[in-house]
């Protein structure tokens, strides 16, 4: 698989990770979630009619796509990238997560306990950090991580499923969270639902296909949802959901539904043992145990997404069944004589053809007189740059079979008030990740649906509001006035529309929107105004729910207050910052935030990485007011890219390190290994010097150096087609590289050929190395990828390796840190362990749910390891208590 052209535009798309059980997406499938990395500053630019220059990368809108660039491409890359890590070569099986969270919690457990740091509130809109680089003033407020699914009933209390750090519920209609899923052995959802008797069922595995979509262990149910706690114990059926996803579920006929990307299956809703029936699958000899189970393709010829179910005859039921970016068993399918079959006409102006039907949701209004869907087309999403939206639709009979009637399309919906037109999309461009639906139950025509903004009509469609844009970026209220949130406007949500529930706090009605930000509220008939944007949105991030997903921390001094300023580089929500004395969290870039570097001497001097090494530096921690809207000599951040940026040779989110013994040394990795002396001081991107060319095709994954010397390592081809590896190492000064020949045989086994993720370098001796290796081993990958080890040392240089794997579970092992005393921790895709000094076995560290940590890094005193988690925000455990 050749790496797609790169085309950034005004939104440019970037979730980043994979599941920790998920084969890699296919070639030209489009992933990930969304960020855009110009905030303030491309308006302001927008407005005076200039294109922008930001770290190497031009947006010329319009221009880009005339030479035929599709944004699906970036977008999938970065989905790969983060798969490739945990998989190539080769397929995982499913049970790869269960067997390695079983093996982590039989591991003996160091003393000490994790403290959350970043649980305190998130504010995207600081008005501290308004500078260049910032999306401070769009309007989205507070925020936190990902939300895949909402629930909420007539008594005030909401429940809301995460992406990665599990699900959380409310008693007062929104905010004051608690999390009630940390038992489970995965904190993914991808379905929440409230059934008849007040039962929450949680379906595991977040399913929006998007490239951080962790899979799931099952389908969950709580009987006393106001009060209680999801146990292992609360799973219906057996096995049969374990390592999938779960898009919805559904209720009708005395059964339970799941739509799953291994399929349709149905449960009974009063016996909850017994295994779950397999109702549909196009496919099976795809499934596990078919025939052709380990086709690299087999995780997509299954996947199911809605179920429609006639509301006066629950026999009569839809399957919504398809992979987004197309598939020949791709359609709607119905029982006929008792076989399902697909419906190839009567349905109206809803597609009928594989091409045009991609990912769908349906809702039901409470009368049972409306049903309404959103379609995604596959054909779309191929070959419109602009939307891969079909329609929204509805079928005025009250049964799923139609007829549809065609309500809105991307260009109405663009023509009501949507922030996207000025961006150069339309709404619809990520139909296939981002999709909600409901329905008013008081009130049949009125309906509310979530594409990457919000979008409201009470009339059944004839006329739409978008009452939640994207951002206030570019209305006539906006303003970056440092002391108002977004000017003029009132708040918005954030964007990327995920999971929807309407429900009741003392009498008053409110709907519920979780979306790439967190949650938001606000009554269900609200306010608007002249444009059609809401003026009553809430954000419901109090910073009691922290689902942060982050992929980097940094740590420094604070200067001004003592102690430390944390950041982190976060999936669609920017850079945080935090410093000693705040009682908020601020966000000082804007887009995705991929590594960080944080000079440990002082905490405000930060390079920020966005994607393909487009690195920023700031001296001030990005303190600004907004005023270089007028003199461009007060921006305090500064566009500072190697050249990998600009051709295109860097991985989507791209090693960047500090020499450990000088933090003005830094290397970044690209086809390149790029060294830069200036540190924080450095301003323009031409001060980088490649001292290593890793060869054409190759690209690097992981780098550190300590006292000049560094390692690199690297992937190429990445992918499941002659995926191979290596590393390299010489000299920050361009001198002594050579390339190891792997594998490097040691004294105890290869370094195997899977993802090496990174290095840990001893302190006292920098040819004292480790080596950490992502995917998972020989258990559950055959081919080439064979080979146990997680850990591997060495002891000269790089030159050869040993496995220390030891009693390590199975798990990508994805971060390591030397500590002062000679310990070693690792962060998985589970959690931290721990190899103490002078031990030959690993311990866990603390009892982290089930939640990967993608970053570990020493304070500046090095008595503190902070853990950067995907899901649950940034942890820290004392050093000392690590025996």
């Amino acid at each position: 698989m050749s790496a797609p052209t790169r085309k950034r535009r005004w939104l440019t798309i970037c979730a980043i990770t994979a599941s920790a059980a998920l084969v890699a997406i296919p070639a030209g499938a489009a992933s990930g979630g969304d960020s855009s990395p110009f905030g303030a500053r491309a308006l302001a630019q927008l407005a005076a009619g200039r294109a922008q220059s930001v770290g190497g990368i031009t947006s010329k809108v319009k221009a880009e796509d005339a030479d035929g660039g599709n944004e699906a491409d970036e977008i999938a890359e970065g989905a790969d990238q983060y798969a490739e890590a945990r998989t190539s070569p080769g397929v995982v099986a499913p049970g790869a997560y269960g067997a390695a969270w079983s093996s982590l919690n039989n591991l003996s457990s160091t003393g000490g306990s994790w403290r959350n740091v970043t649980d305190l509130p998130y504010n995207s809109d600081d008005s501290r950090y308004r500078d260049y680089d910032s999306n401070s003033s769009g309007g989205s407020g507070y925020v936190t991580g990902r939300l895949a699914a909402m629930a909420a009933d007539d008594h005030g209390y909401v429940y809301a499923g995460s992406a990665g750090g599990g699900v959380w519920r409310s008693r007062s209609g929104g905010g004051h969270w608690k999390p009630i899923s940390d038992k489970l052995p995965a904190q993914s959802t991808g379905a929440l639902a409230l059934d008849g008797g007040g039962r929450l069922w949680l379906g595991t595995g977040e399913a929006s296909t998007n490239a951080d979509a962790y899979l799931g262990s099952g389908v969950y149910v709580l009987s006393n949802p106001h009060h209680g706690t999801f146990f292992s114990r609360s799973r219906v059926g057996g096995d049969e959901l374990e390592s999938t996803t779960v898009h919805e579920l559904r209720f009708g006929g005395g059964k339970v539904w799941a739509a799953t990307s291994r399929g349709v299956w149905s449960h009974s809703t009063k016996k909850l043992g017994g295994a779950w029936k397999l109702e549909f699958a196009p496919n099976p000899d795809y499934l596990p145990g078919g025939s052709l189970a380990g086709d690299p393709a087999a995780a997509y010829k299954n996947i199911a997404n809605d179920i429609a179910i006639d509301p006066k005859d629950p026999s009569k039921v839809v399957l919504a069944v398809g992979w987004r970016s197309g598939d020949d068993y791709n359609g709607f399918y119905t029982k006929v004589n008792g076989t399902w079959t697909r419906i190839t006409s009567g349905l109206g102006d809803l597609p009928s053809d594989a091409d045009n039907v991609g990912n769908v949701t349906f809702a039901r209004s409470a009368d049972g007189s409306r049903y309404y869907a959103i379609d995604q087309s596959p054909e779309q999403l191929n070959t419109n740059p602009d939307s891969g939206l079909e329609g929204i639709y509805v079928s005025k009979s009250g049964s799923p079979t139609g007829p549809w009637t065609k309500i809105a399309d991307y260009r109405g919906l663009a023509a009501d008030g949507s922030a996207l037109t000025s961006s150069g999309y339309m709404p619809g461009v990520q139909a296939w990740y981002n999709q909600f639906l409901t329905v008013d139950p008081a009130d049949a025509e009125h309906v509310y649906t979530g594409l990457e903004e919000v979008y409201e009509t009470k009339d059944g469609g004839s006329s739409w509001s978008t009452v939640g844009p994207y951002w206030n970026f570019g209305f006539s209220c906006w303003s970056i006035d440092p002391t108002k949130q977004t000017g003029d406007c009132n708040q918005t949500t954030h964007s990327d529309q995920h999971g929807v529930a309407i429900g009741s706090y003392h009498g008053k009605s409110f709907v519920y929107v979780g979306n790439d930000g967190g949650a938001y509220k606000r009554p269900v008939n609200g306010k608007q105004d002249a444009e059609g944007h809401a003026t009553d949105w809430i954000s419901l991030n109090d910073g009691t729910i922290d689902t942060l997903q982050y992929f980097s921390v940094g740590i420094g001094k604070d200067l001004a207050h003592g102690g430390v300023s944390v950041t982190g580089g976060l999936q669609d929500n920017g850079q945080s910052v935090l410093r000693s004395n705040d009682t908020v969290m601020g966000s000082n870039f804007g887009g995705d935030g991929g590594d960080t570097l944080t000079d440990p001497a002082n905490g405000c001097n930060i390079a920020e990485e966005y994607v393909y090494l487009a690195i920023q530096v700031t001296q001030n921690c990005t303190v600004n007011d907004g005023s270089w809207v007028n003199d461009s000599s007060k921006i305090t951040s500064y566009s500072v890219a190697p050249a990998d940026n600009a051709t295109g040779e860097a991985r989507f989110i791209a090693p960047l390190a500090a020499d450990a013994k000088n933090s003005s040394t830094w290397i970044a990795g690209g086809r390149h290994v790029w060294v830069q002396t200036h540190g924080y001081a450095i301003r323009s991107g031409d001060e980088w010097t490649s001292v290593h060319d890793l060869g054409a095709g190759h690209t690097a994954t992981a780098v550190a150096a300590s006292g000049g010397k560094v390692y690199a390592a690297w992937c190429g081809p990445c992918n499941n087609q002659g995926f191979t590896r290596g590393i390299a190492v010489g000299n920050a000064d361009g001198t002594g590289w050579q390339d190891i020949v792997l594998p490097a045989k040691g004294t105890a086994g290869t370094v195997p050929n899977r993802y090496l993720s990174s290095f840990a370098i001893d302190p006292k001796n920098a040819d004292h190395v480790y080596l950490t290796v992502n995917g998972f081993s020989r258990q559950w990958t055959e081919g080439p990828g064979a080979g146990v080890g997680h850990v591997f040392e060495s002891t000269d240089g790089g030159t050869t390796w040993r496995d220390i794997s030891a009693n390590l579970p199975d798990v990508p092992a994805d971060s390591a840190v030397v500590t002062p005393g000679g310990g070693l921790a690792v962060g998985t895709d589970l959690g931290v362990v721990y190899r103490a000094p002078g031990r030959t076995t690993w311990q866990r560290v603390g009892s982290l749910p089930a939640v990967a940590v993608l970053q570990l890094r020493l304070s500046p005193n090095g008595k503190t390891l902070y853990a950067a988690t995907h899901g649950r925000g940034i942890y820290t455990i004392g050093i000392r208590n690590l025996s």
